[in-house]
């Protein structure tokens, strides 16, 4: 295999033996950037300069210090940053004309974090404008498409986090998920995705979209490399008011292969007609290497799942509404050639700098915070919001994990559902309710289609058991090859 399509623990091994660099590894991942970028559309911004001289200083790092950094997987190894990243210096757009050249004076905790790290920056990944569609089709500056097929689109909003991944156009990358934006792409890409517990991971830094839904996680080729990931990710951070201050476990001892007599729940409500047959057959599939594996599969019931869909659009909305309130064309960011009074202003530079969902969302959400509206459908969406997070609280009683389809069909053609955004917005119907629920959630390889389409399947856990999560993902990855499948570009 070529070095770009090796994992993070693969090459970490290699640096430890001398038997590569990072400045290898980095051209390496360069070089097929520009083989295949032009087909993949994966990144926004390329920051080929940036990234030899981090891989240019983490080999002076490997060669002076023969101890420290073999501690440090992801020291020399390239990343690719989804766009919605602050990264002082580096353009970041959020894939939206409104935000077109803005330069953050700042940087991220979570990405200083990976810098920390001695990680190397290729630059900044596609997404949906400002992290709102399931598709990457919404993105103001570039049509990222998916690597398993060309003619299909990547999930989205992290689209080109998970295209850069499965491309070999970089080793790891982050995302964010706020209904399903790891989990989704990961899946039809062939790749893990891990959305963290709400809190577990800053989001300072972050461009907002829904506050109270937002998450950053990792897209990973196998599970180790996502556990590597969350390692370097999590932890406490005051200047995020919703950062919990908790210790975080060495998620690496948690990848262990046996289940034996784990239970993992299998909810109805999510295996109904309408999914995709080689998806239920995959899914299937997926129940019974856990049974032979050991664990004890269970019927649980998650009897609101159905108002996820409808919650969510409310209550993400009006915080979409609130949250892009900031961008009037007068602080920073696209303002108007010709604004005429102030009013004009503000809707100029709003109406060209943004897109049309952005538009959507913003107007919807601004619907139901208006007066006479808002006790009938946000604080309505908040009672359901607290039963659905009461649904997965029961089901936890019975066992140890929840199982469940990423996606009710594999990867669609670009363009299929563009002009019905019902149709578009039910694609993350299995993923909504875990950010409803604050819940960690992750994506991970179960099979192909017969025409070559990846397949994922969705784990669940309480909260703050990303370990539980984890080791069950462990286990099935290892009695299976799926992870082990890269796209032919």
């Amino acid at each position: 295999m070529e070095l770009f399509d090796l994992t993070i623990h693969e090459l970490h091994d290699l640096l430890k033996q001398k038997k590569t660099s990072s400045v290898e590894i980095t051209e390496a991942v360069l070089k097929r950037i520009r083989a295949v970028e032009p087909q993949v559309g994966a990144y926004i911004t390329v920051t080929e300069d940036l990234a030899r001289a981090q891989a240019k200083k983490a080999d002076e790092i490997i060669a002076r210090d023969a101890g420290a950094w073999r501690a440090m997987p992801l020291q020399g190894i390239p990343l690719g940053i989804k766009d919605n990243f602050l990264i002082e210096g580096i353009k970041t757009t959020c894939a939206s004309k409104i935000l077109n050249n803005y330069i953050p004076p700042y940087t991220a905790t979570c990405a200083r974090q990976l810098l920390d790290q001695g990680a190397v920056v290729l630059g900044k990944l596609n997404l949906d404008e400002f992290a709102m569609g399931s598709s990457t089709e919404n993105s103001a500056m570039v049509q990222t498409r998916n690597p398993w097929d060309l003619d299909r689109i990547p999930g989205g909003s992290s689209g080109g986090s998970a295209a850069a991944v499965a491309a070999g156009e970089c080793i790891a990358s982050t995302g964010t998920d706020t209904g399903g934006s790891i989990r989704l792409p990961a899946a039809l890409t062939n790749l893990v995705g891990l959305k963290p517990t709400y809190g577990r991971v800053s989001r300072y830094g972050i461009i907002a979209f829904a506050s109270s839904l937002d998450q950053v996680g990792p897209l990973t080729k196998d599970v180790t490399d996502s556990a590597i990931m969350l390692q370097a990710l999590a932890g406490h951070d005051r200047r995020d008011s919703t950062s919990l201050n908790l210790p975080i476990p060495d998620y690496a001892k948690a990848l262990a292969p046996d289940v034996k007599g784990w239970k993992i729940g299998i909810p109805k409500e999510y295996f109904v007609g309408g999914m995709d047959a080689e998806v239920a057959k995959a899914m299937k599939d997926a129940v019974e290497t856990l049974k032979k594996l050991g664990a004890t599969c269970v019927d649980v019931t998650l009897p609101h799942t159905d108002y996820g869909v409808p919650t969510y659009y409310i209550l993400a909305t009006a915080e979409a509404s609130s949250n892009l309130a900031r961008y009037d064309g007068i602080r920073y960011g696209h303002r108007t050639s010709s604004p005429g009074d102030l009013t004009k202003l503000y809707e100029k530079s709003r109406s060209e700098g943004f897109g049309p969902e952005v538009k959507r969302r913003i107007m919807l959400g601004t619907y139901v915070l208006s007066a006479g509206y808002y006790d009938a459908y946000y604080i309505r969406g908040q009672k359901v919001r607290t039963l659905i997070r009461r649904d997965f609280e029961q089901a936890f009683e019975k066992c140890d994990v929840i199982l469940t389809p990423v996606s009710p069909t594999p990867a669609w053609k670009i363009g299929e559902k563009t002009n019905d955004p019902l149709k578009m917005y039910l694609s993350d119907i299995f993923t909504i309710n875990v950010n409803l629920a604050g819940l960690p959630g992750m994506s991970l390889p179960c099979g192909f289609t017969g025409s070559g389409l990846p397949i994922g399947m969705q784990l669940i856990a309480k909260h703050f058991e990303e370990e539980k999560m984890l080791r069950v993902a462990y286990a099935y990855e290892q009695a299976t090859e799926w992870h082990k499948r890269r796209p032919k570009l």
